[in-house]
């Protein structure tokens, strides 16, 4: 069922109520994108993965938080961490 932009705004509204403050992203990040997937009515078990293995620069591997192959690749990282001194290790 695809879902009404009203829907999507009221949606959109309670989560970001619910998630206000928080910032806790090793504990916190796949129930952060399981509710904003439920923003979208987007099951995302079906459209995306989490902790996904990648190759960084040179031959270092690490992991994404969650992708979603084609559509989006995502990132993040607490409250208050430099993403500047993360990426350049």
């Amino acid at each position: 069922m695809r879902l009404s932009w009203n829907e999507i705004r009221a949606r959109a509204a309670a989560f970001a109520t619910e998630w206000a403050g928080e910032g806790y992203e090793k504990g916190q990040t796949q129930l952060f994108y399981r509710d904003f997937f439920v923003v979208l009515g987007v099951p995302v078990r079906r459209v995306a993965s989490f902790e996904e293995l990648v190759k960084n620069l040179g031959d270092k591997r690490g992991f994404i938080d969650l992708f979603w192959k084609g559509v989006v690749l995502v990132e993040q990282k607490s409250v208050g961490r430099d993403l500047r001194k993360v990426l350049s290790h």
